[in-house]
């Protein structure tokens, strides 16, 4: 038999296996105390509002989001305290000029109580988004609905969809720049097994993310359940949305990709003329460019640059975001491969690269400025969204990329002028001479274990060589280790990218909490005190009636009322009633009518102030059965 000795473990994968680890470390360290991410459409509005009271039922419930949303009829469900369903299950759009608001109408003669709203939609950025809140009709009662715990969006399903997005960028990104760094800096990279394996390695994680992403698109966007991935019908529904097409054209496009691919390390790495390789590799880098871009604008045209806006611009410029991404970090994992599997790369290519890198840099930081912009709006949304500190992040890890950049274009002009043909001749050589000559020894344990031995040895010597070659120019051994770190930050730096596009951007939240803050009133710091003279106009019906809302905020209050006649002694009345309007939102009047407690004392608990704002607290007073006024005072509450 023939003795074979096993691969040893080289420095190549040492150092490979520490940037994996320096690279977990990094994205650990990152994702940490990373909240789940928050979808790109909120609810910025409802009418009833949430926690309101009121009077009677209203025809219809309505919610307003901060951009486009796609709803179908089961999107908005209103359900009342036995947990049933008190919509009629229409959708009702009610979108007018930049306001997106749809609605749902309520059936006739719904019983008071506390009603929950639960909606669900999928919003124009592909990213599905869910809420519940609740309102009361007439009063507050117990309910007994039940409303999803986990948001759309996560638990197992939502952690596979995160993943196969990550996948999707980075195959992308090692597809695109494999390729071009191959076609622009180094031609006969094509014909280099370690290049080869970059690039279709890029083309299969993406194709495998894709289709991936497709089947998980269902439970994700809806049940959470991984067995209705595999549900046609929900496959069908998918197809119809945007994001389910870009897609699926995506996947088309990929095809293309892969007969690219196939030129390129077919019938180009085999082409010896000079001129007709010239002619093929323009032909492949127009052809590849229209797929690269392509490929890109299925993000553009299905995620952030969709909405928001000046959208037309957003789009083009977020393709060329994505290119300038993928040239500058695929080429990078490129030339770390070609120079820890094969030294024989020329000084020319190398220094190629990093030109395109620096341009590819350029375009990066001009796209992100205007993308940023576009995003954040204002700088204090910078430090206080997350898509703020996240993009600052992000920043940070762009500035030291590009300075261990600068760090690997100093080794570059360093290098020594070894050409390719002559380092690749004399590794030919010391292989030739240390190959290890088959041992064939008869099929016994003692001799098949020296065999083993010695071919191990020989291995040894072989591994030392080559590595003796490879590290000859001391400038390429501080180029590998330079572009090494790049590597590792890149990594994180396409981490965090990704988590970017899941998370709802500061414009928006900004947006958001100015609605909600639109709709609140500052909160007194004291109760709220009322005194009002009143004069039912019979025989003694004068007097002064002392109102006190306590705490004067909106939720539940106590109120206390007494009356005093003109000379200040506690003064009795049949009946007193009170009611509370907010004409504003056209709100009540909410009627309270108070316990007697003693002689010209009354009081109520738990008197719900729906929302903030001007109300009006009217006083009823009845002297007689006939002789009664009202008296009313209006009041901010908050």
């Amino acid at each position: 038999m023939t003795a074979t000795a096993p691969r040893l473990r080289t420095a190549t994968s040492r150092s490979l296996t520490r940037l994996m680890l320096v690279t977990v470390a990094l994205l650990g360290a990152l994702f940490a105390g990373a909240e789940p991410a928050s979808a790109h459409a909120a609810l910025t509005g409802s009418d009833p509002k949430e926690g309101a009271v009121v009077a009677t039922a209203p025809a219809q419930v309505s919610l307003t989001f901060s951009e486009g949303v796609a709803l179908d009829a089961n999107s908005i469900r209103v359900l009342d305290p036995t947990g049933k369903r008190s919509d009629t299950a229409e959708l009702v759009n009610l979108c007018s000029g930049d306001i997106v608001k749809y609605g749902v109408r309520l059936r006739t003669g719904i019983p008071n109580g506390t009603y929950t709203v639960a909606w669900q939609a999928i919003s124009a950025d592909s990213h599905p988004v869910s809420g519940a809140f609740t309102f009361s009709i007439g009063a507050p009662s117990e309910t007994s609905a039940v409303v999803p715990t986990q948001a759309v969006g996560g638990g197992l399903v939502g952690a596979l969809y995160g993943i196969a997005r990550y996948a999707a960028y980075g195959g992308f990104v090692l597809l695109t720049g494999g390729a071009a760094f191959v076609l622009a800096c180094w031609r006969r990279g094509a014909t280099v097994g370690p290049v080869q394996r970059v690039v279709v390695g890029g083309w299969l994680t993406m194709t495998a993310a894709t289709l991936a992403m497709l089947l998980l698109r269902t439970p994700y966007t809806g049940s959470g359940k991984l067995s209705d991935a595999f549900d046609l019908n929900g496959l069908r529904a998918v197809l119809e949305t945007k994001p389910g097409a870009a897609l699926i054209s995506r996947l088309l496009l990929l095809g293309a990709a892969a007969l690219f691919v196939s030129v390129l390390f077919g019938a180009y790495a085999k082409r010896e003329d000079e001129a007709e390789k010239k002619d093929l590799t323009f032909g492949l880098a127009i052809g590849g460019a229209v797929v690269a871009a392509g490929l890109a604008a299925t993000w553009a045209l299905a995620e952030h640059a969709s909405t928001g806006l000046q959208p037309g611009i957003a789009m083009p410029v977020d393709v060329l975001h994505l290119l300038a991404v993928a040239t500058w970090l695929g080429g990078l994992v490129t030339l770390l491969v070609v120079l820890y599997r094969s030294p024989g790369i020329e000084r020319a290519a190398v220094l190629r690269f990093s030109r395109i890198a620096f341009w590819s840099v350029a375009v990066l930081a001009a796209t992100g400025v205007y993308q940023s912009w576009r995003q954040v709006g204002t700088w204090s949304a910078l430090v206080d969204t997350a898509y703020g500190q996240l993009l600052l992040v992000k920043v940070g890890l762009v500035a030291v990329l590009v300075g261990a950049a600068s760090v690997s274009r100093r080794w570059t002009a360093r290098l020594s002028e070894h050409t390719a043909p002559e380092a690749d001749a004399a590794l030919v050589v010391e292989r030739q001479a240390s190959e290890p000559e088959p041992v064939t020894v008869p099929d016994d344990g003692k001799d098949a274990k020296r065999a083993a031995q010695l071919a191990r040895q020989q291995a040894a010597l072989s591994t030392a060589r080559e590595k003796r070659i490879r590290d000859a120019d001391p400038e390429r051994t501080g180029l590998r280790r330079t572009v090494l770190a790049e590597t590792g930050i890149a990594v994180v730096l396409l981490a965090v990218t990704t988590v970017l596009t899941s998370t709802e951007p500061a414009r928006t939240q900004e947006a958001v909490d100015r609605a909600k803050a639109g709709s609140q009133v500052a909160v007194a710091d004291r109760p709220v005190d009322i005194r009002l003279p009143f004069d039912t106009g019979g025989q003694n019906g004068k007097g002064t009636v002392e109102l006190t809302l306590d705490p004067g905020r909106t939720g539940s209050n106590d109120l206390r009322i007494s009356l005093e006649d003109p000379a200040g002694k506690p003064k009795d009345a049949p009946e007193v009633k009170v009611s509370f309007t907010l004409a504003a939102k056209s709100v009540g009047p909410l009627p309270v009518v108070p316990d007697r407690v003693a002689a010209g004392q009354w009081k109520a608990s738990g008197v719900q102030i729906p929302m903030a704002g001007d109300w009006q607290i009217s006083v009823t007073v009845r002297t007689s059965e006939i002789d009664e006024t009202t008296v009313d005072k209006n009041v901010k509450i908050g």
